[in-house]
């Protein structure tokens, strides 16, 4: 047996320590599991920060009205985000922060290549889709991605994610403030345009793991809609060479991604995954759902999470996620 197979071997076997047992109040799982996880991802080795939001343009579109602007996340570090709000709708609108995975930037969430041979193909245009669906949608540029780290060339996730870990910071831990930072400045520069009880995420791989945390971390969400990012640990991250920047040390003993599904509830949740999809494989994804859903049950809701399979592989399927979250509303 070769060293990864043992330790394969060891994460396939075990088993969180934190899954709700289904006799502890819901609520105060979710408190003990919520403060846990804080402390896994680093959360208290964030800075807090003034916001000093900036707008750098605003304009006019034949379909939207485009604002982009900056919010200061911890001291010195600030965030760029393009807002899109649907021509004719009336505030406070539903609103969905969006947030693309390993790819070369925010721009595609927008529809815009600026890079050549960039693909936008495939749904990836979450904030296009957004508006068309009448929600104000954000693009927002995680860390490492783009404006904020990446280069022409992709993401440049790995020498600062192991950075982190040595101050005991984890680069999801920085992607989850940075969106809990964006609702603060949502709701104090764009009171007038946002529903504070409409807040939303999706995400696709990277952007779907971002989003998955958030839902378990950020009580202020609505909801989530995280795509091609669940499944169990041990058969995803934990089954083949991923990005540094999707490892939480010592998060298997704890959770698995049912936990932060379970943490998610009574909020909205829409999984979505491809049938073909090899980096989070579909089995273990309908496992996960299955056990987070319990927590659904629980609290009376159980219309308030889905579960919806593409025909295809590692990709967004506008379609059938934006008709699952339909259906809630």
């Amino acid at each position: 047996m070769l060293p990864f197979e043992y330790t394969h071997k060891l994460a396939a076997e075990t088993v969180p320590s934190m899954r709700w047992d289904g006799v502890e109040p819901l609520a105060d799982w979710q408190a003990r599991a919520r403060e846990k996880l804080g402390e896994l991802l680093g959360m208290d080795k964030m800075v807090p920060a003034e916001l000093l939001v900036e707008i750098d343009f605003d304009k006019a579109g034949d379909e939207y009205r485009e604002i982009r602007f900056r919010f200061q996340s911890e001291p010195g570090y600030y965030v760029p985000c393009h807002m899109l709000i649907p021509n004719g709708a009336a505030a406070p609108l539903n609103t969905v922060i969006c947030m693309q995975g390993h790819s070369k930037g925010m721009h595609i969430s927008l529809g815009r290549t600026k890079y050549e041979g960039e693909v936008v193909a495939g749904d990836r245009d979450f904030c296009v889709r957004a508006v068309k669906e009448g929600w104000c949608a954000i693009a927002l540029e995680q860390r490492d991605f783009g404006e904020c780290g990446g280069n022409e060339k992709g993401p440049q996730c790995q020498n600062p994610s192991m950075t982190n870990l040595l101050i005991g910071r984890t680069t999801i831990g920085e992607r989850v403030w940075d969106v809990m930072r964006c609702i603060d400045a949502l709701l104090e520069k764009f009171a007038d345009i946002v529903n504070p009880d409409a807040i939303y995420t999706l995400g696709n791989s990277g952007g779907g793991t971002c989003s998955t945390y958030c839902g378990a971390m950020e009580p202020r969400l609505a909801g989530t809609v995280p795509s091609c990012a669940v499944s169990s640990f041990a058969a995803s991250i934990g089954a083949m060479m991923h990005c540094t920047c999707n490892y939480v040390p010592h998060i298997l003993e704890y959770f698995d991604m049912s936990e932060l599904l379970a943490m998610t509830a009574p909020r909205r949740l829409v999984v979505v995954s491809g049938a073909q999809d090899n980096i989070f494989p579909l089995a273990e994804a309908k496992e996960m759902v299955a056990i987070g859903r319990k927590a659904y049950e629980a609290a009376g809701v159980p219309d308030r999470i889905a579960h919806v399979v593409g025909d295809g592989g590692h990709r967004f399927y506008a379609d059938i996620a934006w008709d699952a979250l339909k259906k809630m509303l």
